[in-house]
């Protein structure tokens, strides 16, 4: 399958104090661990197949890629009346609910 990613405690607290992060000595073991999972994963998603004509037949476990699809240009419907976006509307104005923590206000 490859080589491990792995990285080292003392990249994570040199990134961590580059980024003016403090991490503290109980949860660098932790993060350590989880930041090198996050980088075995994407290395994993480097060695998969991108062939745009067989990763959609891997991903669905065809045996075969699938054919082109033929474009079909169709008109679009970008005109919208105001009133058609919002659930309430009312002179000219969209109306929403009071947010529960500023009805005092």
């Amino acid at each position: 399958m490859g080589t491990r990613v792995t990285i080292h405690r003392e990249e994570v607290e040199r990134v961590a104090r580059l980024a003016s992060l403090a991490v503290d000595e109980g949860t660098l073991a932790a993060l350590t661990q989880q930041i090198s999972n996050i980088l075995e994963y994407v290395s994993q998603l480097d060695r998969m197949v991108t062939d745009a004509d067989t990763s959609a037949a891997i991903w669905l476990g065809l045996d075969a890629p699938l054919p082109p699809r033929a474009d079909q240009v169709r008109p679009a419907n970008l005109h919208h009346a105001l009133k058609d976006l919002a659930p309430a509307f009312r002179e000219g104005l969209f109306l929403v609910p009071r947010l529960p923590g500023l009805e005092d206000q």
